[in-house]
């Protein structure tokens, strides 16, 4: 996975982290976590806010 595989990373996230909720996350942690997930590859400089606002916010649809 990428930093623009955007749904993909909410998905993984959702697995990894069913109990918690997207919107009380701080983008640090977010950042940390999809660096963490197993089939996510890509550099860590490539991510930005406007990178990880989207991820969050398909992690909310996701949970939802």
């Amino acid at each position: 996975m990428k930093w623009t595989d955007t749904y993909e990373i909410a998905a993984a996230l959702v697995d990894a982290h069913p109990d918690v909720d997207p919107k009380t996350l701080r983008f640090m942690q977010l950042r940390e976590w999809v660096m963490d997930l197993p089939d996510f590859s890509d550099d860590p400089a490539h991510c930005g806010e406007k990178i990880l606002e989207a991820i969050q916010m398909a992690w909310i649809d996701e949970a939802d």
